[in-house]
């Protein structure tokens, strides 16, 4: 593998002192997945710290481990900086300073992470790409992003996230993206914000770190338009992506089926382009758009990316679809949840055929004193898509209640025992929609569909 920081790199970038003379060609954070050669960051958090592991990092083969409290230990390899979470931000600047590539950054309401896995399928197609894996978009996960940036990359992928007001500056900061894409405004941690408003502002600090001469793209119909504009600097523009003539984005003669969606995209500088995607959904053909809006913005190849386009795959817990049970097809949308979300996913469970059409929704977090409302907002999206609603926790309860009997299949106040009661109902044939957000644990409920389809043998 080739070297992705050297000793006097290290030195260099934390101002730490470090004995050994080391080869990095990997950084870890967790020594359960650590690899030989990794320098292992033994981070300091609220329930573990990372110095109780540096002796088994070391065993698992750390080429070096960065610790700010040596706890007895005098191995030269120890690289030793005053606080480790500085030093891997210290890592990430020092490594976004180096890179000569070009740098995009993805913050929104929903669809960051689908966004990213879109886009690093679109680069990678042109050249060597370096994105952030799951969703790794918080005062950690970006830096360490940047800190594992390889030298030979053309292209870096970055996803940003947020639930307080200060959060996303720093992190934007720390990124200077040439690119920067906003993908909604929803009220996604609209308990934490206050106001829809409050969240758009918080999303277009993104812009105000864009490199001179970058490009902010951002939805046509969003909230926050005026805000988008006010945070650009000077010598950067802003592209409007979506259906509006005012979009420099946009879309037209948009299809969507069972199969997936057709449409014609324009953009700015370059031909148009007539994307396929084999994934369904109106918000992934949106979320399709924003990504090779960026490879128009960053001046590359938009027919070549938007043809690697055509075979992606949406992950585990973001629209996979897959068979469980007897003959039930699963969207699993389980990982996280918003209300706007949630309705985009009823209109993709709409567009697929099935005998019958289930849902199964947890709660979700994040919303205050709005919360009551935003979950009976969503009874409308449900009966549009003529689903069974089962439904789980404090605040889907709401929706539960304002739904007509006739689509009420069955409420539990958690996700483990709304389980036994979904897999009892499901019967060959049927498409079954799981969602909610993450801390309503409706991965438990993906678990146990798992579980009934395969178990084990007495």
């Amino acid at each position: 593998m080739s070297v992705l920081w050297t000793s006097e790199e290290l030195r260099d970038a934390t101002n730490g002192r470090l004995e050994a003379d080391v080869s990095v060609t990997g950084i870890s954070i967790d020594t359960r997945t650590l690899k030989s050669g990794d320098l292992f960051i033994a981070l300091k958090g609220d329930a573990s710290d990372g110095h109780a592991h540096i002796t088994q990092a070391l065993d698992a083969g750390a080429a070096c481990v960065m610790v700010h409290d040596t706890r007895g230990l005098t191995d030269p390899r120890l690289l030793i900086v005053a606080d480790t979470m500085a030093g891997l931000e210290a890592l990430g600047r020092f490594a976004r300073a180096r890179f000569d590539g070009k740098v995009v950054a993805i913050t929104g309401s929903v669809g960051k992470t689908t966004t990213k896995d879109m886009l690093r399928t679109a680069l990678s197609a042109l050249g060597p790409t370096h994105a952030a894996i799951a969703s790794y978009n918080n005062h950690w996960g970006v830096p360490l992003t940047l800190a594992r940036l390889p030298r030979d990359a053309r292209f870096c992928v970055s996803e940003i996230g947020m639930n307080h007001v200060g959060e996303i500056a720093p992190l934007a900061a720390q990124v200077r993206p040439d690119v920067g894409i906003i993908t909604t405004i929803g009220t996604a941690h609209l308990g934490h914000m206050g106001s829809v408003e409050e969240i758009a502002r918080e999303k277009s600090q993104l812009f105000s770190a864009l490199a001179p001469h970058g490009t902010a793209i951002a939805p046509d119909d969003a909230v926050g338009q005026d805000l988008f504009q006010a945070a650009l600097p000077d010598h950067t523009s802003l592209w409007l992506s979506g259906f509006s003539a005012a979009a420099q984005v946009r879309l037209e003669n948009l299809v969507c089926t069972a199969e997936g969606s057709t449409f014609t995209l324009i953009v700015p500088n370059a031909p148009s382009v007539s994307v396929r995607l084999t994934a369904p959904g109106r918000h992934l053909a949106r979320n399709a758009a924003l990504a090779l809006g960026a490879v128009a913005a960053l001046g590359e190849n938009v027919p070549d990316a938007a043809k690697a386009l055509t075979g992606f795959v949406p992950g585990a817990g973001r629209g996979q679809i897959r068979t469980v049970l007897n003959g039930v097809q699963l969207l699993d949308e389980s990982y996280n949840a918003s209300t706007t979300s949630i309705r985009s996913a009823l209109e993709t469970l709409s567009l697929l055929p099935a005998k019958r059409r289930v849902v199964a929704l947890g709660d979700i977090r994040e919303l205050g004193e709005f919360a009551e409302a935003e979950h009976r907002s969503l009874a409308d999206a449900v009966i549009a898509a003529d689903a069974l609603a089962f439904c789980c926790g404090t605040h889907m309860h709401a929706l539960y209640e304002a739904l007509p009997e006739t689509v009420r299949g069955g409420y539990a106040p958690d996700a483990s025992s709304l389980a036994p009661l979904l897999c009892d109902a499901l019967r060959p044939g049927d498409l079954l929609l799981v969602k909610g957000s993450l801390g309503s644990r409706m991965r438990d409920v993906i678990a146990a569909l798992d579980n009934a389809s395969n178990p084990v043998s007495a």
